[in-house]
């Protein structure tokens, strides 16, 4: 990755509603915006239905349109809680929810405290807690947790799973977010989490924003399960990421292993096998899976025995964009223990719900893309991806090729002119040089994460942000080992009267919108030879040139 993308890290990109949060407006003026206004900042990652922008961009475009308004106390809490707990921000959300549910202040700093005070009389403890966890779920402070599911995998779990449950079980809760969303409004709920300051944020949450008590216990699942004997109707579980550090051979006796010893490499395996151990006769395993644990050889004898029982009744496959440690599709496992020997299933229904856009909306057809019957799982590699056993609608292909066909040409043509002209220059672009820190000391720069934002009316954002990220400043931000950190306060940007700054600060907004476009242009070109291939070989598609005698004629 270069310097340029690590400007749009997770938390330097904001969707559509967080900018109308930022500019005091509804959503549907941000839509207006960017229809009217040909210099609103083009997205800078995300998907066509749901963009994201630089939030440095969209402060610049939002001061210069004077539709900037002071940030909130949200924002300012969120902000003041970075500054406070820079490697442990699940702490200091947990102790601002003990604050506010038990009234302890001692680990908060007093400017802290007030912020947190405002807040509450602003809106309630309870929107504190929902607006802190948002910010940390969509930020990238959650990569430190061990186990934190994205807002869009909950709102997918929760509507494809069974809703009618009463009583809930996650045994890698994090904050509780998936937790406290699926079963009926009233189950019970219980959890588990090796973190202890994210059980702290979840209980708290649990009486603050829904006015019950869960009990959600500190251990790691796998090694100390802290519910033994404990079913429930429906079991959620979204695993921490795979690793063979899981206990394997401290477990090798277990019997929560019904269908086989997981393997050291399938540590997703174990927590499937630990989910549907606490699923109650007639309830609902639900365990989100990569796409690998379909077909890895190495668990094969745990898919085929689950599928040889009867236990596996779906596998839906969801798209990109909805875990938390990676941006690859994955799975959803549904599992039912049966009440006796003859209710278990005959057969796995397969979903491809792959097209359906990240954000939703969640519903299965009425009917599955496939229902196989067991006895055609059971082959050699027990293979239960449903892109294997789904047969694909070709019938539109044509369509969807000229289309995409239609948009690469427009696009490589708007990609040809996209560079800004540039002339030869000198060796320096400045005599002298200013250091960010004095910049930021003097109150003229904000440092907002990995980026800067620009006080003073002498100083052009987009100037500051492209030289942050030049050679010099990347080298000095890269540590040995080859790990890049940009260290804003250290870098330095060269003396420029304001004018030149904005002349250079048009051309860096050029070069990213330019960067943008090629990386489109990417992705449009591999749809469009998928599109292609698939239509060739399907015969939905055909080479439009005729073939010549010296094309058909046999090789000598």
């Amino acid at each position: 990755m270069d310097s340029s993308d690590q400007s749009v890290s997770d938390e330097q990109q904001v969707t559509a509603a967080d900018i109308a949060r930022l500019a005091g407006v509804t959503r549907a003026a941000v839509s207006n915006w960017r229809r009217r206004h040909d210099d609103f900042p083009s997205p800078s990652s995300g998907t066509s239905s749901s963009p994201l922008f630089a939030v440095s961009q969209i402060r610049a475009w939002l001061d210069s349109q004077n539709k900037g308004v002071e940030e909130s106390t949200e924002v300012q809490l969120w902000q003041a809680l970075r500054a406070e707990y820079p490697a442990h921000m699940l702490r200091g959300l947990a102790d601002v929810a003990e604050y506010l549910t038990e009234g302890h202040t001692e680990e908060l700093g007093e400017s802290t405290l007030r912020l947190v005070r405002s807040l509450v009389e602003e809106t309630s403890p309870s929107h504190v807690t929902s607006a802190l966890t948002t910010r940390f779920l969509n930020s990238h402070e959650r990569s430190g947790t061990a186990s934190a599911s994205t807002t869009r995998l909950t709102r997918a779990l929760t509507a494809l799973t069974d809703r009618s449950a009463t009583s809930v079980l996650d045994p890698a809760c994090g904050t509780g977010s998936l937790l406290f969303a699926v079963g009926t409004p009233s189950a019970s709920r219980t959890g588990q989490d090796i973190d202890p300051d994210a059980v702290r944020f979840a209980q708290a949450r649990s009486a603050l924003e829904h006015g019950e008590t869960a009990d959600i216990r500190v251990g790691d699942s796998l090694r100390s399960d802290q519910w033994p004997d404990h079913q429930v109707e429906l079991v959620v579980c979204d695993p921490p990421p795979a690793t063979t550090d899981w206990g394997r051979e401290e477990l090798l006796m277990d019997p929560r292993w019904e269908l086989a010893l997981p393997p050291r490499a399938e540590s997703e395996l174990a927590w499937l096998q630990h989910a549907y151990a606490h699923t109650a006769p007639g309830g609902q395993t639900a365990v989100v899976m990569s796409t690998s644990c379909a077909y890895r050889r190495t668990g094969r004898r745990i898919r085929a025995d689950l599928v040889r029982r009867g236990l596996l009744t779906d596998v839906i496959a969801l798209p990109a964009g909805l875990a938390a440690a990676h941006a690859q599709p994955v799975h959803l496992w549904l599992l039912r223990r049966p009440v006796s020997d003859r209710d278990s299933a005959s057969a796995v229904r397969m979903w491809d719900l792959t097209s359906v856009p990240p954000d939703g909306p969640w519903q299965l057809p009425e009917e599955p893309d496939a229902e196989v019957p067991l006895i055609d799982l059971l082959g050699d590699a027990v293979d239960l991806n449903p892109a294997r056993h789904v047969t694909p609608d070709v019938s539109d292909l044509p369509n969807a090729f000229a289309d995409a066909h239609e948009k690469l040409r427009a696009l490589a043509d708007r990609l040809g002119d996209g560079l800004p002209p540039l002339a030869a220059g000198g060796p320096a672009v400045a005599e002298s040089r200013v250091r960010i820190a004095d910049l930021v000391d003097e109150g003229l720069v904000n440092v907002d994460g990995d980026s800067l934002r620009a006080v003073d009316d002498q100083l052009d954002t987009d100037f500051l942000n492209g030289f942050l990220r030049s050679a010099s400043n990347t080298r000095r931000s890269t540590s040995t080992s080859g790990t890049f950190r940009t260290d804003a306060r250290a870098s330095y940007v060269p003396k420029l009267g304001v004018e030149e700054q904005r002349r250079y600060g048009a051309a860096f907004r050029a070069v990213a919108d330019f960067e943008r476009q090629a990386r489109e242009l990417s992705a449009l070109a591999a749809t469009a030879a998928e599109l292609a291939r698939e239509g060739l070989t399907s015969g939905m598609l055909r080479p439009d040139t005729p073939a010549t005698p010296e094309d058909t004629s046999a090789p000598e």
